[in-house]
């Protein structure tokens, strides 16, 4: 029997369609599974797959009643075709940058809520952006700090907004803004009506209080040792609601929380020594794929911050 491939060396359009099948199949686990993200019946993936076996002359995957896998052809090409895929997108990209208007995707991510003033100050980033390049297409969304690290070095976005206090390699950090951040309670916890001087380093560190759920500034870890770690919340706005349902003491930025202090529902515990420094940093991969993006969106950043 023939096993020669009937896929042309150069392909085509027709292959390129039916290795993208075969990939959604692959990762959705089955042609049933796929049917929703490729948009098409079960019926007519098959016939696909069916094809692109035929065009390949390889059996690229088992499907009966032991469910679906993928035969040890299947698994080389599946790999093959990641980096087909891959590179593919590296060619557009790098086309994308050639061009003198920006396009395409600009991808901001933040891993902590923006305060009043922040938020300000990146709707003006936002403006400035549309102003310069007004056919790119902006991507502004928050995710953990892990994520967005990986979300750099795989060139997947281009600036990250967060505390830099464990630094990784491949990556470049700038200062952008400090805060100071503050021990406090609500009005609903012992703590509330007792006067500073009153609050011992023995009751601090028999309250239950909330650890901020990510490695902080260094000043920071030294004043965590003080206390009772019994919860974690990373997110600021979780972390207030943990303080105001009167079960925990925890650090916050005073501008998080200016409004409930005007209120009299929160109050800073021992200010002048319960305190440590919440740095933001501006942060990029040091050679990134889309160098003119990156180059922009720093720019901006530090015309405005």
């Amino acid at each position: 029997m023939n096993k020669t491939s009937i896929i042309p060396k150069t392909i085509a359009e027709y292959d390129l369609r039916l290795l993208r099948i075969f990939v959604a199949v692959v990762e959705n686990g089955g042609f049933a599974a796929a049917e929703s993200a490729l948009g098409i019946t079960r019926s007519t993936i098959s016939v696909h797959m069916s094809s692109l076996e035929e065009r390949m002359k390889l059996k690229l995957c088992l499907r009966g009643r032991g469910g679906f896998s993928l035969t040890e052809d299947g698994l080389v090409v599946y790999r093959a075709v990641i980096n087909l895929f891959e590179s593919l997108n590296d060619f557009s990209l790098l086309v994308g940058t050639l061009s003198r208007e920006l396009s395409g995707e600009l991808v901001i991510l933040c891993a902590d809520q923006l305060n009043q003033s922040r938020q300000d100050k990146l709707a003006e980033v936002v403006q400035l952006i549309h102003k310069n390049s007004p056919n790119l297409h902006l991507v502004l969304d928050s995710e953990p700090i892990a994520n967005i690290e990986k979300s750099l070095l795989k060139d997947k976005a281009h600036i990250g907004l967060y505390p830099n206090y464990q630094q990784i390699e491949g990556l470049h950090y700038q200062y952008l803004t400090s805060e100071a951040v503050y021990l406090c309670c609500s009005k609903k916890h012992p703590f509330f009506t007792k006067v500073d001087t009153l609050i011992s380093a023995e009751e601090l560190a028999t309250v239950p209080a909330i650890h901020p759920g990510m490695d902080v500034h260094p000043s920071g870890i030294e004043q965590l040792k003080k206390l009772n770690l019994a919860a974690k919340s990373y997110q600021f706005d979780t972390r207030k609601a943990m303080i105001l349902s009167g079960c925990y003491i925890g650090f916050m930025p005073q501008s998080y929380i200016q409004s409930e202090l005007n209120q009299g529902e929160i109050r800073i515990i021992q200010p002048s020594e319960l305190t440590y420094q919440f740095d933001l940093s501006l942060v990029a991969k040091k050679s990134p794929r889309e160098a003119n993006k990156v180059k922009l969106l720093t720019e901006i950043f530090n015309r405005i911050f």
